[in-house]
């Protein structure tokens, strides 16, 4: 990438070239850490070696905090190895899908949002809620999130999949248990121009009333916009900004974002053929199950890691699952 950027043509195509200089800022980073492991490791040995013979208490005390500081920083940095696609280091797009069930998988669906939205605030990171379409009752029909972060999308590829809760209905006068299930995409932000090329005569633009809520200036404007991507038969519409055009650039966000994902998605069904596995889409891949009645417990199915603290994951504490989940795919790249 360095000799790339020292090409004289190498600023013909300035959206490409901020691109690449991008990944290469980020591959940079990853080699300064590891050469930095690797010359504390190389000091740290050296003065085990010089201590050896010593039978200084307090020395050694000092030695081992040191040495587990750095497995601590070694495990962090083999996590990292699991970033190994382009689009890691990326913001990301959630959207997430009530599944059938009307009201429960509603109410679950706006449940999962917040758990998002919790996580994204105790990691650091700014998420915002780009569009809601709300329930008939309670609960939201489908989200659209975007977190803004290093490595957003890296961290929560782990998400992608169907979710599903057991639990007592509040809903039902009998308190029965129900069983919900809510749809979760996750999707690297698109760069407009590298990503994705949008033609204006691939795309058809429809506004209409919004129907949330919103009072009545969203009621009698036509603010909420459709757009539909022709070549591939793609629908976003985007309803909960507060002008057209802000909609229209959100829905224009979440389109480049949905194609980035399509061709990620072709990709990863191409890598699986030639080594022979079945990759299932959409609402057949149920990751994760969350059980809130008769006992307590969220278990994902894909890394068998489970906790008996279903309220705290569902209050944003997401990272042994996604931990797990990175450490699973680790060398399954390529």
């Amino acid at each position: 990438m360095e000799e790339q950027s020292a090409q004289p043509d190498f600023w013909s195509d300035s959206v490409k070239a901020q691109g690449i200089m991008r990944r290469l800022t980020e591959q940079k980073k990853v080699v300064q850490n590891w050469r930095e492991m690797e010359k504390r490791v190389a000091e740290l040995a050296e003065v085990v070696s010089l201590a050896l013979g010593e039978e200084d208490a307090s020395l050694r005390e000092e030695i081992q905090s040191e040495i587990d500081k750095v497995a601590i920083r070694l495990d962090e940095l083999e996590l990292g190895a699991a970033f190994t696609s382009e689009y890691d280091a990326r913001n990301v797009i959630l959207a997430i899908h009530a599944g059938a069930g009307g009201t429960e998988s509603q109410d679950w669906a706006e449940m999962l949002m917040r758990m998002y939205l919790r996580w994204a605030d105790r990691g650091g990171y700014k998420a915002e809620v780009l569009d809601t379409s709300p329930g008939e009752e309670a609960g939201i029909k489908s989200a659209v999130i975007g977190v803004k972060g290093d490595y957003a999308y890296g961290y929560l590829q782990s998400e992608h999949g169907v979710h599903r809760l057991v639990r007592l209905s509040p809903f039902d006068a009998d308190h029965a248990r129900h069983t919900s299930f809510a749809l979760v995409e996750v999707m690297p932000e698109a760069e407009a121009g590298v990503d994705t090329k949008i033609e204006p005569g691939d795309l058809k633009v429809d506004t209409f009333r919004s129907s949330g809520p919103g009072g009545q200036h969203m009621q009698k404007t036509s603010s909420a916009v459709r757009l539909t991507h022709l070549p591939t038969g793609l629908v976003v519409t985007c309803q909960s900004q507060r002008s057209q055009h802000q909609n229209k650039e959100t829905a224009l966000k979440i389109l480049q974002a949905r194609l980035l994902e399509l061709e990620l998605a072709k990709r990863a069904e191409e890598r699986a053929k030639l080594k022979g596995k079945r990759i299932v889409a959409g609402w057949g891949n149920q990751i994760r199950s969350y059980v809130l009645h008769p006992y307590k417990m969220v278990k994902d199915h894909r890394t068998d890691y489970q906790t008996s603290e279903p309220d705290a994951v569902l209050d944003g504490e997401l990272d042994g699952f996604i931990t797990a989940y990175l450490r699973s795919i680790v060398g399954e790249a390529g």
